[in-house]
């Protein structure tokens, strides 16, 4: 009976080791499981902001091509017009040629003379005007002195 007993003790020890290991591995199964959670939220948050992150590089991809179109636009929009403006400048400048041309051959270069000529007729009659005003001047002058020295 000895035995028995013994054997009985033996078979409660390992009974009291095996539900020591089963309560250690209960815990190491629930730090594991929440450790797993933690886990998952983890990977549930990345997958969430790699998708926001694809979406917001699939508009910014979109809005990047708008705004290469755009400035294909602006610098073909520029290229006429600058193409524009220089025709017009050309075309200006014929003009003005031309109109030179016909300055040259007209009787209003004629004219253009006639008014240079009394131009010069009043430049010399204002300068005439002021000796004539600076003579009397310097003649009333005269006087006054000897004038007032008498």
């Amino acid at each position: 009976m000895k035995q028995v007993n013994r054997e009985i003790e033996a078979n409660i020890q390992v009974t009291r080791e095996i539900e020591s290991q089963i309560g250690n591995c209960s815990e190491t199964e629930s730090a594991l499981s929440v450790k797993e959670a933690e886990l998952t939220k983890s990977f549930l948050a990345s997958q969430f902001e790699i998708n926001g992150l694809i979406s917001v590089t699939a508009d910014s991809r979109n809005s990047l091509k708008l705004l290469e179109d755009e400035i294909c636009r602006l610098r073909n929009e520029h290229s006429e017009l600058i193409t524009r403006l220089t025709e017009k400048r050309e075309g200006f400048v014929k003009m003005c040629f031309g109109f030179q041309r016909e300055i040259e051959d007209s009787e209003f270069r004629n004219l253009l003379l006639e008014r240079e000529f009394l131009d010069n007729e009043v430049r010399m009659l204002e300068e005439k005007n002021l000796d004539v005003k600076n003579s009397i001047l310097a003649y009333m002058e005269d006087e006054m002195m000897n004038l007032l020295s008498d």
